[in-house]
């Protein structure tokens, strides 16, 4: 599988729409082969996927025995907070669908540090995995969901962070975030988002316009960093699109 330099942008009018489209396109992925694996996201932009998932007829398409969820990155709070992107996605589909507990992979916050919930968590993606190093041939997931920060953040990758330089680490401990909530975080890191068959940006709100401008302009932001061996595509409300 070779890098796509070049972002495929499939613009949808509105919100429905983009909850709709990212769900068939999950669906496609996740009902090939005898497994497979998804990287879920946290923030707003998700959710419209997430509800339309635990609601029929999407939940009968979804082969809930056959599908891995795991995190791209968490708040370091209990699950029953709302800061919890975990927390988050079970309340709106995981904790309403058929799915094995053993097919969900929570980011250990019980854990004394980030760091030490970070080391933990690519030991489990290494045993998911079955192998220690990274080969493009062999995607890790396939599907990654990612969102988009009003500062250019993605998955909790944030601007000037020593971890944007990360290459060989797959998981790593955020003391301090970029943005508020300003609690410590885990986090992947690029070269684990991009072992993927399908990287998959979720822009849903007009106010993310201006960002999605630089970063698609090529500014040196942490979403304009990001990279997939597979296929990379940013599904965009119109009203967030910008100009051609």
């Amino acid at each position: 599988m070779n890098v796509k330099t070049q972002p495929q942008i499939v613009v949808v009018t509105d919100a429905a729409a983009l909850a709709e489209t990212a769900a068939r396109r999950l669906i496609a992925r996740v009902t090939r082969g005898d497994r497979a694996a998804v990287c879920l996201t946290g923030g707003s932009s998700p959710l419209g996927l997430y509800r339309l998932l635990a609601e029929r007829p999407w939940r009968e398409q979804v082969p809930w025995d056959r599908v891995h969820w795991f995190m791209g990155d968490d708040r370091f709070v209990p699950e029953n907070d709302p800061l919890s992107n975990i927390g988050a996605a079970r309340r709106a589909f995981l904790g309403h669908v058929p799915v094995p507990r053993q097919n969900i992979h929570p980011i250990a916050i019980n854990s004394n540090y980030p760091e030490d919930a970070a080391r933990l968590y690519e030991d489990e993606l290494k045993q998911f995995y079955g192998m220690d190093r990274l080969d493009p041939a062999q995607p890790l997931f396939d599907l990654v969901l990612m969102g988009l920060g009003p500062d250019g953040h993605t998955a909790s990758l944030f601007p000037h962070s020593p971890a944007l330089e990360e290459k060989d680490r797959w998981v790593l401990g955020v003391a301090k975030a970029g943005m508020e909530p300003f609690v410590p975080r885990v986090t992947l890191t690029f070269p684990a988002l991009a072992a993927t068959r399908e990287m998959l940006f979720l822009i849903d709100s007009a106010d993310k316009r201006p960002i999605l401008k630089r970063v698609l302009a090529g500014e040196d932001l942490p979403a304009h960093r990001a990279y997939a061996h597979g296929d990379f595509v940013w599904l965009v409300i119109q009203a967030a699109a910008p100009e051609r």
